[in-house]
């Protein structure tokens, strides 16, 4: 065993770590590692604790060869996804061997993302590419002398090119946002005038599609947020718009504003809007993946409407930056609810 020096030592150390002596049995743990294993495995060999082949065999090595070695551990814990990268290496004066776990389940958590980021971005891009390519071969080719072949093949070129060109736009917005997201804006914005000019700038694509807008709730000073008017702005416009795209079979979308001089949300009085609209609805199995970029309840039908699956998530950055919280509701027939609750001005911090 240890002295109590050397166990102090391992007690301080902010990972994991269990010393395995000569005789192949655990002689230490501190407590990160009894909380990692779920008890004290002082005294037990370590196969009965450590039960993870590859990592077993990085033991055996450091204890029969004095060789130092590498094994990754996941946590078999029921509902966990803890990763390890662990590092087996002889100690000397004890004649056995330290076993220590580093935590890597974020940095693996974020790899992950980062690769699916890329692969849906070229997922994205490739499909429009290919359809502009091949209108230009046919042009080039067996079209190249009909004018109406021509024109529709250039009507959807343009369709394509402006579909690219909104998921650029939508992807620098994104990293904009993400880059803000810890500086907390505090310019005084009036929500319920904000609201009610991004209706009105819509209004137009809403009676196109045969939808009616319509705003509810009060107005006043007690509608004022500290905020970054222009996200905001896109805020709103993106779940109105949305509500035109996919919930317009019910024929009308609302904003409807609510003060709260208690939101226990945001521990404070708050602004609530929500755009609410009377679509079809979805299965709530979507609500918690629909904020992740390029998250499609109906990848084919949000193409088509020219959706490019990335406003979501900048709304709920967004919304995050400003400190407030975002809700979504909904179930198959009865619309969808999309709820933006953020902190209002105090009367005393407006003057």
């Amino acid at each position: 065993m240890p002295d109590n020096a050397a166990a102090s030592l391992l007690m301080a150390v902010p990972m994991p770590l269990v010393l395995i002596g000569p005789d192949a049995r655990i002689a230490a743990m501190n407590a990160r590692a009894r909380a990692l294993f779920g008890a004290d495995g002082t005294g037990r060999h370590h196969v009965t604790v450590l039960r993870q082949p590859a990592l077993l065999d990085a033991i055996e090595a450091a204890l029969g060869a004095g060789r130092t070695g590498e094994a990754r551990y996941l946590d078999p814990s029921p509902g966990s996804e803890g990763a390890y990268r662990v590092t087996v290496a002889p100690v000397e004066a004890a004649g056995g061997v330290l076993v220590s776990f580093q935590d890597v389940t974020d940095l693996e958590r974020a790899t992950q993302m980062r690769r699916d980021f890329v692969a849906n971005v070229s997922h994205e891009l490739k499909t429009p590419l290919t359809a502009l390519l091949g209108f230009i071969e046919t042009l080039r080719g067996p079209a190249r002398d009909d004018a109406a072949a021509r024109e529709r093949f250039l009507a959807i070129m343009q369709r394509e090119a402006e579909r690219m060109d909104r998921l650029v736009s939508d992807l620098l917005s994104l990293n904009r946002v993400e880059s803000a997201e810890r500086q907390r804006p505090t310019d005084p914005v009036a929500l319920d005038e904000l609201v009610a000019s991004t209706v009105s700038a819509l209004r137009p694509t809403a009676e196109a599609a045969g939808v009616e807008l319509a705003v509810e709730g009060e107005a006043g000073e007690r509608m004022v947020v500290p905020g970054d008017a222009d996200q905001l702005t896109q805020v709103f416009a993106n779940l109105i718009e949305n509500g035109i795209k996919y919930g317009g079979a019910g024929g009308r979308v609302t904003a409807r504003l609510t003060y709260s001089p208690r939101e226990l949300a945001v521990r404070g009085p708050a602004v609530t809007v929500d755009v609410i609209d009377r679509g079809e609805g979805f299965d709530p199995i979507h609500i918690p993946r629909l904020t992740e970029r390029f998250y499609r309840v109906d990848a084919h039908r949000s193409r088509e409407k020219g959706g490019t699956g990335l406003g979501l998530a900048i709304a709920k950055h967004i919304v995050n930056r400003h400190r407030g919280r975002f809700r979504i509701e909904s179930a198959p027939g009865q619309g969808a609810t999309f709820t933006v609750t953020l902190p209002a001005l105090h009367g005393e911090m407006m003057r």
